[in-house]
């Protein structure tokens, strides 16, 4: 039985109520359930997992919609009281902490007069003016939120570089300031490589391929992903390079980044040919020409940019570290022939919480079997036109605003991938379910525990279906990198070490 209620202009964040949700599942006679505010977004979501009533038709995003799939009325009614329990909880916790919380940027700065890097994360509406008052009292910044303006952004960045700050952001998900992790990033050696990133798993992906190699990371500057759009012209990211090159602990330079505008490009280049270190640039996609005219090593993936880095760092031939991720491709080769002798289906589905990493699985496969459907496609022609159903090879970035609008990120809240795995697996004609398993702080603390019951499942459902992944992270991160392989693989994963040999492996199996 499906039933539930609506509370009018009831109002929780979407990770506390995803917490709700999570704990009324735990509940005897609970086959699913699901607490979330009414906004479209939810309501697709609710529909594709068939938890939609014909009462939520007319909500709107101030409403809380409270469904519950229960095998009975007793366990329905049990589920409800505690969803009651949980909110009345949260609404009536008090902080028991000794430490003093501000509420205020003031109140902050009297607290630590001597901080110099304010990390902002509010409503992208206020979160201009928070950022102006850090900048004012000559901090750097690191803006979290998104939503905030292109001219906001301009107006940010050119004040940042008048008063010799960084002004990361806005939408900066990934930083290392000083061996300090910020926001979704994991946790790496110290070292003597800096990154510049306009692309936070990017950033996540090569920091934590470095670490694995036994590199280490001096610095890693996110300066969100429209930096280097044309209108923001990549002034931040210039700024971060010049910032690296001045660093005495920073031997190496990496540069990540989805493609930027040529103009941007241009403006890159141009600066790097000014730096007096080693560069090792990944555009994803983006034109290696004019990365190699500048005096940069144009790496073609995030694997090889690291592996490069990794090598220079440590004074070695890079030529050899690439020769052997090439040997590695054809082992590959044979693995892939057995998965697919197992299968005769036809098709690739990938479900990333990583946009980048997304985006370099589709260049992978565009550049062997041509463009696939995706809500993020690089061909538009190529754009889902149901969200919730794939068509032939489709790969989906459940981080877009397509899927986050009113509900957690992807890294913290599994449930709509796992629903996801389950759906696709129930397609006769899916052979390689492909995702991306991203640790880190910020990420969600016990990824294996979420993901195999639903492994299993969809084993279960399509015995011979591979399912491939990736993990991005190191065995020091919180969830340990190690253990959590060890969990997927033993729930019949195909667990890769990188992004890149996850899709071409993949990419192998449906050829």
């Amino acid at each position: 039985m499906i039933k539930g209620i609506i509370k009018k202009g009831e109002y929780f964040d979407s990770v506390t109520l995803m917490i709700v949700s999570k704990e009324v599942n735990k509940i005897n006679g609970v086959i699913d359930s699901s607490v979330v505010m009414g906004t479209n977004e939810n309501k697709a979501i609710l529909k594709m997992a068939e938890l939609f009533l014909d009462d939520f038709i007319s909500t709107n995003d101030t409403d809380m919609l409270i469904v519950i799939n229960a095998e009975n009325e007793e366990s329905y009614k049990n589920a409800l009281i505690k969803v009651e329990e949980q909110l009345k909880a949260i609404r009536n916790k008090k902080d028991d902490s000794v430490d003093f919380n501000p509420r205020s940027f003031d109140g902050a700065i009297k607290v630590m007069p001597e901080a110099n890097l304010s990390l902002i994360s509010v409503a992208g509406k206020y979160a201009a003016k928070e950022a102006q008052k850090a900048l004012n009292a000559g901090l750097h910044v690191m803006l979290f939120s998104d939503n905030v303006t292109v001219e906001d952004e301009i107006k940010l960045k050119k004040q940042a570089v008048e008063k010799g700050l960084l002004m990361m952001g806005p939408d900066c998900g990934t930083a290392i300031i000083n061996g300090i992790p910020l926001a979704f990033a994991n946790v790496v050696n110290r070292g003597n490589i800096g990154i510049v990133a306009a692309s936070g798993t990017g950033l996540q992906e090569v920091s934590s391929i470095i670490t694995n190699l036994g590199g280490g990371i001096s610095q890693a500057i996110g300066t969100g992903g429209r930096d280097v759009k044309k209108e923001v012209g990549g002034t931040m990211f210039i700024e971060a390079l010049k910032a690296l090159n001045k660093d005495e602990k920073t031997e190496v330079i990496a540069l990540v980044s989805k493609p930027p505008h040529p103009d941007v490009l241009e403006k890159i280049a141009t600066e790097i040919k000014k730096i007096s270190k080693p560069v090792v640039a990944i555009f994803i996609g983006g034109d290696k020409e004019t990365i190699s005219k500048s005096g940069a090593i144009a790496a073609s993936n995030l694997e090889e940019c690291a592996v490069i880095a990794n090598a220079l760092a440590k004074k070695q031939d890079y030529s050899t570290a690439l020769q052997s991720l090439e040997e590695r491709k054809n082992k590959n080769k044979e693995h892939a022939k057995n998965l697919a002798n197992q299968n005769k289906c036809k098709y690739l589905r990938g479900l990333f919480s990583g946009g980048t990493l997304c985006y370099e699985a589709q260049l992978i496969l565009k550049n062997s079997i041509g463009f696939v459907y995706s809500n993020t496609p690089l061909n538009n022609e190529y754009k889902l036109k149901d969200l919730w159903k794939s068509t032939e090879n489709t790969i989906i970035d459940l981080g877009d605003d397509d899927f986050t609008a009113g509900r957690p990120h992807p890294m913290i809240d599994f449930s709509l991938r796992c629903k996801r795995i389950v759906q696709e697996a129930q397609d006769p004609e899916t052979k390689v379910i492909l995702l991306d398993v991203v640790l880190g702080y910020g990420s969600n603390l016990a990824p294996d525990d979420e993901l195999v019951p639903y492994f299993k499942k969809a084993k279960e459902i399509n015995p011979n279906v591979a399912i491939i992944c990736s993990i991005t992270g190191t065995d020091k991160d919180p969830q340990n990198r190690a253990k959590v392989k060890q969990a997927l693989e033993n729930a019949g994963a195909i667990v890769m070490n990188t992004n890149v040999e996850a899709s071409e492996l993949a990419l192998q199996v449906i050829k």
